[in-house]
């Protein structure tokens, strides 16, 4: 099982003019691998990937693969709900030290159970690396039942694991019940990888873990250990950080938290902005 343990979606730093920060990027990786990361995801979500441009993009991918330099697996996010254009990036990509995709749930168009299987079966297929599958129903507008996930695991060798951000702990174990031995559950959720990896969860995709680090895997570890005393205390330290960073939405938190440690600057891309005071006393107070 490639994918086990702690994931990071980074962030994309920018500078105060707004172009990518690559200094600070670096500093970014090198803190989440000396953290004791497991692998790295870039381009999520998190990553603001909808305000790059397609060679900011490949910038960002190409330089993370030079400074991870082999450390730890690299996973890129490529998604989207046009699937013809998801499926012509992956062909055109260059996927030389990449070692698999995130690739989300199709949003807006809220496809049916088929038509999602559908879209994921035609990226298979053009795939030449492992592929993670990310549900995250709050973001995409539907909802990838645990009957398609399962469907997908089985058919394709190259469907390796899940990013379940359902945040439906009902759901995530019926797929934990179901799964192929070979193939991942990981958490979407920071503040549930706790109990989640309790129900069988075999690590998470973290937006927390880049900033507390060291002690994010810790208690990633100690869980994957059934050692669930020491990561109840780690849990619950971490808790209030984990709830501060989204109370103004998601990257914002977390780059205010990264500001202060100075290891980037508290820049975001329109349509996202700096988060607000009551947010910014709730971090510093985590």
């Amino acid at each position: 099982m490639k994918f086990k343990g702690t994931g990071a979606a980074l962030v994309t730093p920018f500078k105060k003019d707004k172009s990518v920060d690559f200094e600070a990027l670096e500093k970014l990786i090198n803190h989440n691998i000396e953290g004791g990361l497991d692998f790295i995801v870039s381009l999520g979500t998190t990553g603001e990937s909808a305000t790059l441009s397609y060679e900011e993009r490949k910038e960002v991918v190409e330089f993370t693969k030079n400074t991870i330099n082999g450390r730890i697996p690299l996973v890129v996010g490529i998604g989207g709900n046009n699937t013809n254009t998801v499926v012509n990036t992956i062909k055109s990509g260059d996927f030389t030290d990449v070692d698999a995709i995130l690739s989300v749930s199709p949003y807006y168009n809220k496809p049916s159970q088929e038509g999602i299987y559908q879209h994921y079966k035609e990226v298979a297929q053009a795939c030449p690396v492992d592929i993670i599958l990310y549900n995250v129903p709050g973001r995409t507008g539907s909802n990838m039942l645990p009957q398609t996930i399962l469907r997908l695991a089985k058919d394709f060798n190259n469907i390796v694991a899940v990013k379940e951000a359902s945040g439906d702990l009902a759901q995530n174990m019926e797929v934990i019940k179901q799964k192929p031995g070979n193939f991942a559950v990981l958490s979407g959720d920071d503040n549930l990888v706790l109990p989640q990896i309790a129900a069988g969860m075999d690590g998470v995709i973290s937006v927390a873990a880049q900033s507390q680090t060291k002690a994010y895997t810790t208690m990633v570890n100690y869980a994957l250990e059934s050692n669930f005393q020491e990561a109840r205390k780690m849990h619950y330290d971490l808790l209030n950080f984990m709830n501060a960073i989204f109370m103004d939405g998601n990257p914002g938190g977390i780059k205010y938290a990264l500001s202060l440690q100075a290891i980037i600057e508290n820049e975001l891309r329109l349509p996202l902005v700096p988060v607000n005071e009551a947010t910014k006393n709730a971090i510093k107070q985590s």
